[in-house]
């Protein structure tokens, strides 16, 4: 996918662009290398481990977990949908150095453009990734995007959260957290959700709370994994 044009960006946002992502990738690299990931998975569900290759799926997981998120699919090979702005652009150069590709759009703007972005991937046997509650909000509320997707390319739904044992939380609408070095981190998945390519679109909103609810078991699950109360 292309780059934005860096002169929508200020003098100094396209220095931030041109410094913060070889350091960032570095330093997210470096302490990844400490992080241990520990697999659970609800009855019935077979996850996708670190280092395989996913085929034509859709993946969906919360926005505060995009850091070890990147670290543990970083062979994937997956296209994710990130907005247009400033932040978009820096996180789009940052994973890129993951090996990850993206669409440009989202929920409030350019969305339609981003999905169709999407359904070329899956169409052409690649993965689809969602921060289910991105860009902005509100927290653990997932958008309507996957699922509409899913409908029009019939590709299942993975669900899945990973909580770090030890983490910074930052004060942000989605608490973002930064694993600690040398911490445990749950890949808790929950239940697929599948879409019917024929469903009509007044059942999208009670599949979309299907698809809330299974985020929402993935978290719940990882934080008793280490004893946590859930949030």
């Amino acid at each position: 996918m292309t780059a934005q044009p860096s002169n929508r960006f200020t003098l100094t946002q396209r220095l931030v662009l041109a410094i913060a992502p070889p350091l960032v990738s570095a330093l997210v690299r470096l302490v990844g290398l400490t992080w241990r990931f520990e697999v659970i998975a609800e009855d019935g569900v077979t996850p996708v481990l670190c280092g395989q290759k996913p085929g034509p799926e859709i993946y969906c997981f919360w926005h505060q977990c995009v850091l070890p998120c990147t670290v543990y699919f970083r062979h994937s090979h997956a296209v994710i949908l990130i907005s247009r702005s400033f932040d978009g652009e820096l996180i789009t150069r940052i994973l890129r150095r993951f090996g990850y590709d993206a669409v440009r759009g989202s929920s409030s703007r350019g969305g339609q453009e981003g999905l169709l972005g999407l359904r070329r991937i899956i169409e052409s046997g690649g993965t689809a990734i969602f921060t289910a509650d991105g860009p902005r909000g509100p927290i653990y509320r997932t958008k309507m995007g996957p699922i509409k997707l899913a409908q029009v390319t019939g590709a299942p739904i993975g669900v899945f959260h990973l909580e770090p044992e030890r983490a910074w939380t930052l004060n942000s609408w989605d608490r973002f957290l930064i694993p600690k070095p040398f911490t445990r981190i749950c890949v808790s998945w929950a239940q697929w959700t599948h879409v019917p390519e024929g469903l009509p679109a007044e059942q999208f909103e009670l599949k979309r709370e299907e698809l809330n609810a299974a985020l929402e078991r993935a978290r719940i699950r990882a934080l008793a994994h280490f004893g946590k109360a859930a949030q």
